[in-house]
């Protein structure tokens, strides 16, 4: 499990500088190791032990256990804390069944403490063609729980919850704010497309959250990390990052399309040998649906509180690579290429088309987003 001094703060939009780990630093927080007895008594002592870089809502250490590299994280006090920590760990479980693995060894855990322990896993620079290794292995690790689904999977983590009306509404108010015509039809085409994505067969294990930095290269293949939002749900929801400029993620990218083809091709035919049929659902539907969710454009810590599409007009903000504006004229700009044929979703086409205009026309310093992965994810 890689986590340097900063890494892991980049990963989840926290500024880096204000994430570094002085000398001093390590020695006072190596005694914060919670390495509690019921970990010591099943696991043995945990020895050198050093803080790493993490988002705010967790601690990382690295350590060694009878002399062979793990890694200690506690889920901080908060809220949500229990909820996070007992997904990581249902989550954990669950793709413990895939092999090759796709996660780190689950190797101790402590509930009262809220402490999970990892086998360590080397990272390394992933490949110019990443995109196809991490799609085989997102579909292997969906596959966890819809190849051989137990009556215990329902119960172990809870449903993915898609787009809603609100999320439609509003994207269609922006087109209001922005002064572009709305098609006849969009939102009539708009609830036809959330019934969709709520009726779609789900059961897959989604990550939550799997964004470069989240994904650990191995000499052995490709290792998923950091499971608190996981869930149930369709997995062509994670497929289309790699379409969607990964939208709940610090670092969007704009992948070639020939290597679009060539990683939806690797997912499905992982997916096929897994489970001996094709991925269910729709992807252009699935990319419609992240395009009309504003939570999308920010931070998890600013989801869920207002309304994002509505701050656009008169604000933009930076998260990691882009700006908010440069996420959704990219996301625009895909699901207008892709609806092009789609009978059902011929207005959010156009609209997409046109709304991506007006903002390309109104704030032309928009960019894309850049074609490879940062150095940092």
């Amino acid at each position: 499990m890689r986590r340097g001094a900063g890494d892991a703060a980049r990963v989840r939009g926290v500024n880096p500088a204000t994430a570094v780990i002085t000398p001093c630093d390590h020695a006072r927080m190596a005694t914060e190791l919670p390495f509690t007895d019921v970990l010591r008594d099943r696991l043995g002592p945990a020895r050198h032990a050093v803080r790493l870089g993490s988002s705010p809502r967790s601690r990382v250490w690295r350590v060694e256990l009878g002399g062979a590299p793990a890694v200690v994280k506690q889920a901080v006090e908060s809220a949500d804390a229990d909820e996070r920590y007992a997904r990581e760990v249902a989550a954990l479980r669950l793709a413990s069944r895939v092999t090759p693995p796709v996660v780190p060894r689950l190797l101790g855990t402590d509930p009262g403490a809220r402490v999970l322990v990892l086998e360590h896993v080397e990272h390394r620079r992933p490949s110019p063609d990443w995109v196809v290794e991490y799609a085989s292995a997102l579909a292997r690790l969906h596959a966890a729980t819809a190849s051989d689904p137990a009556d215990q999977d329902q119960g172990a983590l809870p449903a993915w919850q898609g787009p809603v009306r609100a999320d439609a509404e509003a994207f269609l108010a922006l087109a209001g704010r922005l002064a572009v015509p709305v098609p006849d039809g969009t939102g009539a085409e708009l609830t036809a497309l959330l019934r969709r994505l709520g009726t779609v067969p789900g059961g897959a294990l989604l990550h939550g959250d799997p964004c470069p930095g989240n994904d650990l290269h191995t000499p052995d293949g490709i290792r998923f990390i950091d499971f608190e939002q996981s869930a149930l749900g369709n997995g062509l929801t994670e497929l289309v990052y790699l379409r969607m400029g990964f939208p709940t993620c610090w670092c969007v990218t704009d992948t070639p399309e020939p290597l679009l083809r060539e990683a939806e091709a690797a997912y499905g035919a992982a997916w096929e040998a897994a489970t001996g049929g094709a991925p269910p659902g729709d992807l252009v539907d699935a990319c419609a649906g992240w395009l009309i969710r504003g939570d999308a454009l920010v931070q998890r810590a600013h989801r869920g509180a207002v309304d994002h599409l509505a701050r656009l007009p008169e604000e933009d903000w930076a998260w990691g690579t882009v700006t908010a504006r440069q996420r959704l004229a990219y996301r625009l700009g895909v699901v207008a290429r892709l609806t092009a044929d789609r009978d059902d979703l011929h207005g959010l086409g156009r609209l997409a088309g046109a709304l991506r205009e007006r903002m390309l026309g109104r704030w032309p310093g928009l960019a894309s987003p850049p074609r490879e992965r940062p150095e940092d994810g």
